[in-house]
């Protein structure tokens, strides 16, 4: 029986990941280093230097601390300035259900000020634990952030589910030896093969989500 959920952000809770990829698009262009949304996208849910890591050395580059903090400041102020990001249609609805039955946490790869900010508009008052990609060593598909999650609920690996959307947010999730769902929201459902159950569309993970709570019930 799970006693605690913990959801991705970006692209399970609120429709974020283009303007993600947007900003990574242009601050990696600006840096001479090609990249396209495509790419970012097959990469969610790794944190800032994850992604400067991927992208620097497929051009050949290393990133040093500065160019790290400088990077992310540059995407953080693109993002800001031009995120239109919902949520998904009756997810608040369903995490007003699920809070009052289980433990939620948020494992985010993004920085800190950008999931806190999404969270607290769109989902106020919704989850004891989030972590961002700034409070982990390592990014997914590591399973520190998974770990982390589960360690700050005060809760064990088994009493857990973890809801993901990305082929390395799934890694991570299973790494840590977590029950994972996914949803296709921006890659075809057979990217997100490792995960344990996936999801066509927000519509049946919701299904999925309810229902838990139902059979709980019993």
């Amino acid at each position: 029986m799970f006693k605690g959920i913990v959801f991705d952000s970006d692209g399970v809770l609120v429709d974020s990941m283009p303007y993600h990829a947007q900003a990574w698009v242009k601050v990696f262009e600006d840096e001479g280093v090609y990249a396209s949304e495509d790419e970012v996208y097959e990469i969610e849910g790794s944190n800032h230097k994850g992604v400067i890591d991927i992208f620097f050395e497929k051009d050949g580059r290393k990133a040093d601390n500065d160019t790290y903090e400088e990077l992310l400041q540059k995407k953080r102020a693109l993002f800001m300035e031009n995120n239109r990001a919902e949520p998904f249609v009756n997810m608040r609805e369903c995490l007003q259900l699920l809070h009052s039955r289980y433990k939620l946490a948020v494992a985010s790869g993004a920085d800190r000020k950008i999931v806190n900010s999404l969270i607290s508009r769109f989902y106020p008052d919704t989850f004891d634990v989030v972590i961002s990609g700034e409070d982990v060593n390592n990014g997914k598909p590591d399973p520190e952030p998974y770990l982390k999650a589960v360690d700050r609920l005060g809760l064990e690996k088994e009493e857990c589910l973890v809801v993901e959307n990305a082929p390395l947010g799934v890694r991570s999730a299973k790494n840590a030896g977590l029950y994972c769902v996914a949803v296709a929201t921006y890659i075809e459902p057979e990217k997100l093969s490792e995960a344990d159950r996936v999801f066509a569309d927000h519509a049946s993970l919701i299904d999925y989500l309810k229902g838990l709570t139902l059979s709980e019930r019993e």
